[in-house]
């Protein structure tokens, strides 16, 4: 029965891992346009079609702008402590959080940000490690994700030894930012590092 349980935890995970990004700009921007098109708006000589898109933007932009300020930073975290504690619901928002590197502590689904060497070139690439196991010989071992840019849901993920990544001191929501914006996002290289 608990193998039956993990299973279904699992592709339900990956299941909203897959959708949500796609999904939810999908289903913003078709909700924006119906509202808008509903509206009074669609009667002014400046309306066009497509106008949802451009409002979902203008929207996430002043979002993004409120929440940099302080009392928006301070708005945003009791809104996010409402939201946890929500009977059912809370249960759902966190797993999203987790999902998108907003998770912390023991429980959350990535734990670190680490730089493991690249199979391909002389480079490294941007991990996030998700477990930790003891391997032959009793050495540590990481459990990483390499997420694929610009769609961090896809990826693979590999079994490696502790020492031959390089952790480095970035949160795992700014690693996906970064992934999502193909680089345009700074990785903050210039944060001190220290090896495994």
């Amino acid at each position: 029965m608990k193998h039956i349980a993990g299973h279904i935890s699992r592709c339900f995970i990956a299941g909203i891992v897959a959708l949500l990004p796609i999904g939810g700009l999908v289903l913003t921007v078709a909700y924006m346009e119906s509202a808008i098109a509903g509206s009074w708006l669609a009667k002014q000589p400046f309306y066009f079609p497509g106008m949802g898109l451009i409002a979902v933007v203008v929207i996430i932009y002043l979002i993004g702008l409120f929440v940099s300020t302080v009392l928006g930073q301070w708005l945003w975290s009791w809104a996010d402590r409402v939201l946890d504690n929500l009977p059912a619901l809370g249960q759902l928002y966190q797993t999203l959080k987790q999902i998108l590197g907003y998770g912390q502590g023991k429980d959350a689904i990535f734990h670190q940000v680490v730089l493991v060497p690249c199979r391909d070139f002389d480079a490294v690439e941007v991990g996030l490690v998700t477990n930790q196991v003891i391997g032959d010989g009793g050495r540590t071992q990481l459990v990483v994700f390499i997420p694929g840019a610009p769609n961090p849901t896809t990826g693979r993920m590999v079994l490696i030894d502790a020492g031959r990544v390089q952790p480095i001191s970035l949160p795992v929501s700014d690693a996906l930012k970064a992934l999502v914006s193909v680089g345009k996002t700074p990785l903050s290289t210039d944060i001190p590092a220290t090896h495994a």
